[in-house]
């Protein structure tokens, strides 16, 4: 991958004005190029099908189809893309809906222009950002899940297989769960940050996990109740 190529990115909202002038900031930040905008779900998937963005910044707020419902469409159609959310449901319910569907991150249209274009790269990194307001709604995004509320997949497996773990895994999930970056991790425990990435990676696939958002609702949830991702993170 060209470490030098702009984040191309594709901007889905319904409110004209409100994109334009989301385009108009982003194109004065560096690194990023603005490749296209739609206003409804249908016209978003055909965009990304055509153009293969690297993010989409997407508004849940639309007309027609909502844009929680149409992640599985826009992950179908740019399989590569990260899609950030950018909207003002602050609700458990559509965080929820919006982590397993496929979503990389979730922010609030209130955020600052400086912390979506950070949230933009860190998605492109392959990391999750999530609006501070909502990390504390992991643990009830998670109990939503579990009600069967939302018509997913869990996002954790059944058997809390934590175990699995090795203890710093476990110190690395702790961390993930407060919404730390790779490089604050890596700062935190003395170690590079491509090494952070190699345990991000082995703890995914160790609790069948497909994101860190999901090993963060994950994390939140043994925190919570006092489980072993905790005790190591003391």
């Amino acid at each position: 991958m060209n470490t030098d190529a702009p984040i191309r990115i594709l901007v889905v909202d319904d409110h004209t004005l409100f994109r334009r002038g989301l385009i108009a900031l982003l194109a004065a930040q560096p690194g990023m190029q603005v490749v296209a905008e739609a206003g409804d779900a249908g016209e978003a998937q055909r965009r990304a099908l055509q153009l293969k963005p690297d993010v989409i910044l997407l508004d849940n707020d639309l007309p027609g189809v909502k844009g929680i419902d149409a992640l599985p469409g826009l992950r179908e159609a740019a399989p590569k893309a990260r899609i950030l959310m950018l909207t003002v449901s602050e609700e458990a319910e559509d965080l929820a809906t919006a982590l397993m569907r496929g979503a990389s991150g979730y922010l609030l249209k209130t955020v600052d222009t400086e912390v979506l274009a950070e949230s933009i790269m860190r998605v492109h990194r392959n990391e999750s950002p999530i609006s501070p307001e909502m990390t504390g709604k992991l643990a009830t995004a998670y109990q939503t899940l579990r009600e069967g509320t939302v018509a997913q997949q869990p996002a954790v497996v059944q058997s809390d297989p934590i175990d699995s773990l090795s203890p710093r895994e476990q110190q690395i999930l702790a961390e993930i769960a407060r919404g730390a970056s790779n490089k604050e991790i890596a700062r935190v425990f003395s170690i590079a940050e491509a090494t952070v990435k190699i345990h991000v990676q082995h703890i995914l696939r160790k609790l069948n996990l497909n994101s860190r958002v999901q090993a963060a609702v994950y994390a939140t949830r043994l925190l919570d109740a006092g489980g072993a991702a905790g005790k190591t993170a003391t």
